[in-house]
């Protein structure tokens, strides 16, 4: 299971949001470039970032901070917020991103989803954030009635890369993931699902390990490895093992 670092941008800081709260913002670093090339020196094969200020009014008020990311690591990176147009996600495809995420769009133009996908297979990915399992966009300020496993199971089938999966309610508490959620957008989808949301720990992480078999395949992790509760490098030797080691006796014990 891939373990992705997360990047948040806002105002071009790297901040977290509490449970997608504009208003509950953390600023962890005024310099996202140097984070990404930590995140990719520490042992990361992707990066995750989100445009923030993009997901909120849709507008690319990051993209030179995107640029010089890109252009600065040599792992994949990947990025969602605000991308709500064809020819937004070219643009950024253009500034040497591996994949782009459309979340709003998935809602209102699920046609612009299935053409990306037929023009660039494998660099397309949905994010379906859902609050109480319904999902919501606009950068979390708009919820809709449509079911987020109906969602998954919909647009799966459209020959995207993966969907990420993001429960509101977790997200950036530290609390841990809502597994029973996961489990059930994984089973909707017939393409990879990526977790997101609640990662507090590394007992979290290896609790993901008992959904690869549904199809879960990596988890994005942003305030746990901020805070230092999860060292990157130990946790992709735990979730690439499956294995985590007991503080107390040194000994490895199955996730």
């Amino acid at each position: 299971m891939e373990i992705i670092p997360a990047i948040d941008l806002l105002g071009g800081a790297c901040v977290r949001l509490h449970q997608g709260d504009y208003d509950q913002v953390t600023q962890f670093s005024d310099d996202p470039v140097t984070q990404a090339l930590s995140w990719q020196e520490q042992g990361a094969s992707r990066l995750h970032l989100v445009d923030l200020d993009g997901a909120k009014s849709g507008a690319p008020v990051n993209d030179a901070i995107v640029r010089m990311i890109t252009e600065a690591l040599s792992i994949p990176v990947q990025l969602g917020g605000g991308v709500r147009s064809f020819e937004r996600a070219e643009s950024l495809l253009d500034y040497g991103l591996d994949r782009v995420i459309l979340g709003t769009a998935a809602i209102e133009d699920p046609g612009l989803v299935k053409d990306l996908a037929a023009k660039h297979p494998g660099r397309i990915v949905v994010g379906i954030d859902a609050r109480d399992g319904k999902v919501a966009t606009r950068g979390w300020l708009k919820e809709s009635d449509v079911e987020a496993t109906s969602l998954a199971r919909e647009l799966s089938r459209t020959g995207l890369a993966a969907i990420i999966s993001t429960d509101i309610a977790t997200d950036g508490t530290l609390a841990g993931p809502n597994l029973d959620a996961l489990r059930c957008m994984a089973d909707a989808s017939s393409v990879p699902v990526i977790a997101s949301g609640g990662v507090g720990c590394m007992a979290d992480l290896l609790a993901l390990l008992g959904l690869a078999a549904h199809g879960v395949s990596g988890v994005i992790v942003g305030r746990a490895l901020y805070d230092g509760r999860v060292t990157l490098k130990e946790a992709i030797q735990a979730i690439g093992e499956g294995r985590l080691q007991d503080p107390d006796t040194g000994m490895n014990a199955m996730a």
